[in-house]
């Protein structure tokens, strides 16, 4: 089943519908997130609700996720794959749902999606959780990995060792990601959380050993997690070293920014605060991909606009905002070089989310593009280039990607 196949009936822009997607930055597919897992409840399945927003504990209770623009857009586009009608309730899709096998809920989402690749983050990896190539071979795309920055220093501290060896080590251990994937896909880039950990204000200056020793010795020193897990690692310099290795090494180097889970201090998340150290990567000619941006994506789309090496997407916000998702795209599209702006889905354990992201984010484009065209501010020609650009092209272009 292709995109533009029952039961979407998407009144989509032809080359829209059928342009393969890149997806640029996205996360695995729970195992138990299609239907009922073997010896379980009937009605058992994947927290629906849990997965379908950035919130968490009370928040998700009662199905509150389902009253949101999110949740209608679940319940609108989603039903149809699993054998109902549109609109079905919460309740009627939990349990056909859980009634099916597992791999075929995934699959019938997955494979609908319309994907070309897929640039996976392996920074979270939970039990359960299918590797690059098993959430694309599902997808009948090839897979890519993009390598959190943190997670290889939370290895080496977990490894120990000392706090002098630790930038060779860091080094060293970000080299070996790279030419030794742990997943086996080929890597093409790096993701930075800072954003969750000390905020998106990083200096631009390139921090000095001594100074990085400095600072792991400072969090090495915290308090460890319950399990045994190293303290949170929260220093700017060490995030700001991070970013400076994964440039060294001529990857592009992604920033999760803006909206995400109640773990980040959203203000602290302007793409805005990043420009130093833009300015001083400029030099290296390394692609620094800015991710989400939701609210801050007019500022992201400035960034792109004035940097030639920064470029932006909307990611998670886009099934986040459901129907709105058309005017959010204008928004976002507003400043952007249209050869800097890329599709990211963002999606994370449920099929669902690659579905709905690559579902909505055809309506919005194939929307904004025939309101071009029926004002005649650009020609047929240049809505079939700009689509392969935003699509795909693009993505191929700063990752390098050979599939």
């Amino acid at each position: 089943m292709d995109a533009m196949s029952e039961p979407s009936q998407l009144p989509l822009l032809p080359f829209v519908a059928a342009q393969p997607l890149i997806d640029h930055h996205c996360h695995g597919v729970l195992r138990a997130a299609g239907g009922a897992t073997a010896g379980a409840p009937a009605d058992a399945g994947p927290d629906l609700a849990g997965l379908l927003n950035e919130a968490d504990g009370a928040a998700t209770a009662d199905g509150m996720p389902f009253d949101s623009l999110a949740g209608l857009a679940l319940r609108r586009w989603c039903p149809p794959l699993l054998g109902l009608p549109p609109h079905a309730s919460a309740r009627a899709y939990r349990e056909r749902r859980a009634a099916l096998d597992g791999e075929e809920v995934t699959r019938r989402f997955l494979g609908a999606s319309g994907l070309a690749a897929l640039c996976v983050d392996t920074g979270y990896t939970p039990a359960g959780l299918l590797t690059p190539a098993e959430t694309a071979d599902l997808a009948g795309a090839t897979a890519f990995e993009v390598v959190r920055l943190e997670q290889v220093a939370e290895s080496l501290a977990r490894a120990g060792g000392r706090a002098a060896d630790f930038p060779d080590a860091y080094r060293k251990a970000l080299g070996e990601r790279v030419s030794a994937p742990s997943f086996g896909s080929v890597v093409v880039g790096f993701k930075s959380i800072a954003a969750y950990r000390v905020g998106l204000e990083l200096g631009g200056r390139r921090p000095g050993d001594g100074e990085v020793v400095a600072a792991v010795s400072r969090w090495l020193g915290g308090k460890a997690g319950a399990d045994g897990r190293p303290p949170r690692l929260a220093d700017e310099v060490l995030h700001r070293f991070f970013v400076w290795c994964g440039a060294d090494l001529g990857l592009p180097v992604q920033f999760h920014v803006g909206y995400g889970d109640r773990d980040i201090d959203l203000h602290r998340g302007n793409p805005l605060l990043l420009t130093g150290l833009l300015r001083a990567l400029e030099p290296t000619g390394v692609p620094v991909m800015l991710l989400h941006n939701y609210p801050y994506h007019r500022e992201a789309g400035y960034l792109a606009q004035v940097f030639p090496h920064v470029y932006a997407d909307l990611g998670l916000a886009t099934h986040n905002v459901g129907a709105r998702a058309t005017a959010l795209l204008a928004e976002a599209l507003e400043l952007v070089p249209l050869r800097k702006f890329l599709f990211s889905s963002d999606a994370f354990g449920l099929p669902e989310l690659y579905y709905l992201g690559t579902l909505l984010f055809r309506r919005a484009l194939s929307a904004f593009l025939a309101a071009r065209l029926d004002a005649d501010d650009m020609s047929y020609a240049d809505a079939e280039r700009v689509t392969g650009l935003i699509g795909a092209e693009n993505a191929r272009r700063a990752y390098r990607l050979n599939g």
